[in-house]
């Protein structure tokens, strides 16, 4: 995978659009969940505007690779980056968690893109495990991307599935780590430690790179060895902020679940101009 600067300015510019969408959605909407949105919308700008092999023509196609949101409610940044792909008009967008709409508040497989619906915690890794085997069943070379929420790596499914995935060697998967360091409920270091992470994976069987979640050089250069990987599950460790990107939101505990009221929307629209 090949970058340079005028590239990666490019995903850095993009990520600051798809920010501005996610507050404009949740503001319209009422309701949301803008803290584990934005901290890990450089993740995933990166992931579909440089990474992911896909076509918003033909959503199907076979040879596609796969991405699954497992923390559903972070499901604003999947509809932006979905939309500003050409999935669906982004008008749509301002349809957000309304009676009837594409868009609802966990993801559906209404939402043009979206493979599997999500939003109970801790699933998420074990259904790109179902579509890692099925690849390699059907000998297919598509890869499997995975978004994974730090508290949600609390169930326990998650680490029967990371087990699994080490024992088959999915060297298809690559799971991705919002490591922004807060749940619902407060710092989850508080709630119940995660640390030592990187160690954890590691005793798992899983190759882990551990990065700044907001480094789009990083990122960049993390998916890229993660492709390299041949006889291991790929987990990337990305430390972000809760709310990146909003100065009032940041590391904010109250932003897991709160959306924006419109004074506040404004404010962090201007910030992110």
């Amino acid at each position: 995978m090949r970058y340079n600067e005028t590239k990666i300015k490019e995903l850095q510019d993009k990520a600051t659009q798809i920010r501005r969408l996610i507050i404009e959605m949740l503001a319209e909407a009422g309701s949301g969940h803008p803290g584990g949105s934005l901290s890990s919308t450089d993740l995933v700008t990166a992931l579909f505007f440089s990474v992911l092999r896909h076509d918003p023509k033909n959503p199907k196609w076979p040879l596609r690779d796969r991405f699954h949101m497992s923390k559903g409610h972070c499901c604003p940044l999947w509809y932006a980056v979905l939309a500003d792909s050409g999935y669906f008009p982004k008008e749509k967008l301002m349809t957000l968690r309304k009676f009837g709409s594409l868009l609802q508040g966990h993801p559906d497989t209404r939402t043009p893109g979206i493979e599997v619906a999500s939003g109970s915690l801790g699933q998420g890794l074990s259904v790109a495990l179902g579509m890692s085997l099925a690849a390699k069943i059907d000998t297919l070379d598509y890869r499997v991307y995975v978004l994974l929420g730090d508290g949600e790596i609390q169930e326990g499914n998650i680490w029967e599935a990371a087990m699994a995935a080490s024992h088959f060697h999915c060297n298809n998967i690559c799971a991705i780590l919002d490591y922004n360091g807060f749940q619902i409920d407060g710092k989850t270091c508080d709630i119940m430690n995660l640390e030592p992470m990187v160690a954890k994976w590691q005793a798992f069987g899983w190759h882990a790179i551990e990065i700044n979640g907001h480094d789009m050089k990083q990122i960049m250069a993390a998916y890229a060895q993660a492709q390299d990987i041949k006889e291991q599950p790929t987990i990337i460790i990305a430390h972000t902020i809760k709310g990146k990107g909003v100065s009032f939101m940041e590391n904010v505990c109250d932003f897991h679940g709160r959306a924006p009221t419109k004074d506040e929307a404004a404010q962090a629209l201007k910030e992110l101009s």
